[in-house]
């Protein structure tokens, strides 16, 4: 039976990767918050439309923002489901070809949106 709060767990990337998930959780919920409040309260999503996005974009803190935003949340989200995949999934193989189309569809995502983000 499993305890609550679990474990952390023992082997070197595990570890790692059940830190990167708590930090990165915080920093997540501060930066998706801040985000939140600044577009939908600060400038309204009525007023949201490409020369706002332009204009903000102009600024190298901007880009760098919004790309450390998709960075995270991409890295945050597959991780969470390949800890899923190795607490449900038991059949090996099965396992190592979904791990497989996970991390292909994470580079696929981070390129797209890093694209998007450095040639807008």
């Amino acid at each position: 039976m499993a305890s609550y709060p679990p474990a952390p767990p023992t082997g070197r990337f595990e570890m790692y990767s059940w830190l990167f998930m708590r930090v990165s959780g915080i920093v997540l919920l501060v930066m998706a918050v801040f985000h939140l409040l600044l577009m939908h309260y600060g400038i309204g999503v009525e007023q949201l439309n490409y020369q706002v996005v332009a204009t903000r974009w102009g600024s190298p803190w901007w880009r760098l923002y919004d790309f450390f935003l998709l960075l995270l949340a991409l890295t945050h989200g597959m991780n969470g489901a390949r800890i899923l995949m190795d607490e449900y999934l038991r059949a090996g193989g099965w396992r190592l070809v979904l791990k497989i189309v996970l991390s292909l569809l994470y580079l696929l995502l981070l390129v797209m949106g890093a694209w998007v983000i450095v040639t807008f």
